[in-house]
């Protein structure tokens, strides 16, 4: 009787004859042998069905299976180093499970929007299955760095009665007779979390109600928000580094076939290792000058700066100080001058824009509700967190990863909307 296997497993097996349930991701022939490009999800592999070896049925069998049929197969897997997977499987058997009929994603191009329109089943592409593994590689590799580097994992609440940031962007939406929305951060709460814990990350989904169509964003997306108690602006980039640099090369050692199949250059991602360069935002605006960006000191950067800065680095750059006009009211100034603060965007390289934000908190009562007065945020509303420095204050550091523009930078993406299964834009609620 054959075993029943996986195609990520069939190294194990080669000489045996084993049962894997797939899906037809292609078919050709040629006159007497039948090559069916089976994949299951764990893998791809071909398999053989040569006509003088098999009964009748069998090959008929074979012959009538279409685009994403499924059906248990059973063979014989034998070594074969021209194959991608390096196995090959002998088809002896065939089980037709179900026969597709007008599959609608066929080997030839189709538009950005159709395919986003058949979302459910664009997922099953070679390349599009490759992100989400990389995707879940990645994920599992922040996990790891925290949770061996003392960390406790804390979940955030994703209702809140206000922002954490103090924008209008946000999700409006009823908690019984209150106004609640969707959280678009987690930071506050991690940082109550981080004066009960030390050292905590949250992961967990976050929402921005920007009207924003860039290739950079999306509606809908996941965060991962570390916060750290007696941990200053300093040791916060040691951290920040240490961690991007154990991601990337977890991806690049255990997902480099991948990276192959969707066209990755792997020798720029194995160059990423900490330390990373660093620049302050005063440096950043004299280059940009030199570039010929007209950018008043005081300014925000957009897509087209980071991108000019990036292209100076073959490793992420950290800029650093950036005004505290244009930053959150939770972010500490820096004692030597005020007018900025210790603050730091990590802007990924080959023009993928920021992936990490983050900064020294305040974490002296009074300048801290001197901010509140200057944004204009309700005491009442932020007590509990102003708590947080009246009973035993700390210097305290944290900061926010995206992971879905990690992924593209990491994935070397066009565009967001293929690094999340079901991606939520501005104009896209289905599938």
């Amino acid at each position: 009787m054959a075993t029943k296997s996986v195609i990520r497993n069939v190294n194990q097996h080669v000489g045996e004859t084993v049962t894997i349930g797939a899906w037809i991701n292609n078919k050709r022939s040629s006159g007497k042998i039948q090559f069916l490009q089976l994949r299951d999800g764990s893998g791809y592999i071909q398999g053989v069905v040569v006509k003088s070896e098999v009964p009748e049925q069998v090959w008929d069998d074979a012959k009538s299976l279409t685009q994403e049929s499924s059906l248990y197969v059973t063979g014989v897997i034998r070594e074969e180093p021209r194959s991608q997977s390096g196995y090959e499987m002998t088809v002896t058997g065939i089980e037709i499970i179900h026969l597709t009929e007008n599959y609608p994603i066929t080997p030839k191009e189709h538009g950005v929007d159709y395919l986003m329109d058949h979302r459910h089943l664009w997922l099953r592409t070679q390349k599009q299955r490759a992100i989400m593994v990389i995707r879940a590689e990645i994920i599992r590799a922040v996990q790891e760095y925290f949770d061996t580097n003392g960390f406790t994992l804390v979940d955030p609440p994703i209702l809140t009665p206000t922002s954490a940031e103090g924008t209008t962007n946000l999700f409006h939406t009823k908690y019984f007779d209150e106004d609640a929305y969707l959280t678009q951060s987690g930071q506050l709460y991690m940082e109550a979390a981080a004066m009960a814990l030390g050292k905590v990350y949250s992961f967990g989904p976050t929402f921005r109600a920007e009207k924003s169509k860039t290739r950079r964003h999306l509606i809908e997306f996941w965060m991962i928000e570390p916060e750290m108690a007696f941990t200053d602006h300093e040791e916060s980039l040691q951290v920040q580094e240490q961690f991007i640099s154990h991601v990337v090369q977890s991806v690049v050692k255990n997902c480099r076939q991948e990276l192959e199949t969707i066209g990755r250059d792997i020798s720029k991602l194995e160059a990423i290792q900490a330390p990373f360069p660093r620049i302050t935002y005063d440096e950043a605006i004299d280059f940009l000058h030199t570039q010929d960006f007209d950018i008043p000191w005081g300014e925000d950067f957009g897509a087209p700066h980071e991108t000019a800065i990036a292209e100076k680095y073959d490793k992420p750059v950290f800029i650093t100080h950036y005004p505290a006009g244009i930053k959150a009211f939770y972010m500490k100034p820096d004692p030597n001058r005020p007018e900025v603060v210790l603050c730091a965007d990590m802007i990924a390289p080959e023009g993928y824009g920021e992936i990490i934000g983050g900064s020294q908190r305040i974490d002296d009562p009074q300048l801290l509700e001197e901010r509140f007065k200057e944004h204009e945020l309700s005491m009442e509303t932020y007590q509990w967190y102003m708590d947080l420095r009246k009973y035993g204050t700390v210097p305290h550091s944290g900061f926010g990863l995206g992971l879905e523009r990690t992924v593209a930078w990491i994935c070397g993406l066009d565009h967001v909307r293929e690094t999340i299964p079901f991606p939520r834009t501005l104009y896209r609620l289905y599938p």
